[in-house]
């Protein structure tokens, strides 16, 4: 007989991302990036926090809200491999699984027990989609959590080449310093699907309020112009 309990959310995190494209791969990638974790009504009890504040990192068990599916198949293609090599599900970290939980380790800024939305989380190096619902959240702990000999499976060797950017000084003033950083982070670690290289293909992204555009050639990130959102 299988087992089913029930997957409460205690909290959603709220980040500049509110669609899938730009959002980095893995946590910890874009170190900028911040987010704002904060708890549904039943959850906003300061106490569960008590001790927290301890650590510097923290691992958010969170839904894959976007990618609901009924069903589920046994191998997914890594964009990474470039989109056209299958494995298996259980081996990739891919939005497409059984049961659509993500994990993720992110740097834990502050603890603020007192705010108009309760306690909320201050946290840096985030992977996730603005609005992502959290279902739990642990501490990070480094003698039990680090593995420094590990080995990475089909991700060890891979070409983890960093773009440059260029950011007109127009453009760069309508973001906050931390918001600039982070966008030049999310860029450098070029967003595009693996298989696209045409130097001449015009991309968007949606970026802190802002549509941002640019295009990717040699090497380089060229943003061209960041419009509002309508």
């Amino acid at each position: 007989m299988g087992y089913s309990a029930r997957m409460n959310i205690i909290a959603h995190i709220h980040t500049d991302l509110p669609e899938k494209f730009g959002v980095p791969r893995q946590s910890g990638l874009v170190d900028a990036l911040e987010g704002r974790v904060i708890f549904t009504p039943e959850y906003r009890v300061p106490e569960a926090l008590r001790g927290l504040e301890g650590f510097s990192h923290i691992w958010l068990l969170w839904l894959f809200s976007r990618n609901v599916r009924e069903s589920w198949t046994p191998t997914v293609r890594p964009p990474r491999l470039g989109g056209n090599t299958r494995l298996g599900v259980f081996a990739t970290r891919s939005p497409f699984r059984p049961n659509g939980i993500g994990l993720s380790c992110v740097r834990l800024e502050s603890v603020e027990l007192e705010s108009d939305a309760g306690p909320v989380l201050h946290v840096a190096g985030v992977d996730m989609l603005d609005g992502t619902p959290i279902v739990d959240i642990k501490p990070y702990v480094p003698y039990a959590d680090s593995r420094p000999e590990a080995r990475g499976g089909f991700t060890d060797g891979l070409d983890d080449t960093v773009l440059e950017v260029d950011i007109p000084e127009d453009l760069r003033r309508l973001f906050s310093p931390i918001q600039l950083e982070a966008l030049k982070g999310i860029l450098a670690g070029d967003p595009r699907p693996r298989y696209q290289h045409d130097g001449t293909r015009v991309y968007a992204m949606t970026f802190g309020g802002s549509t941002v555009r640019f295009r990717v050639k040699d090497g380089r990130v060229e943003v061209l112009d960041v419009l509002p959102l309508n």
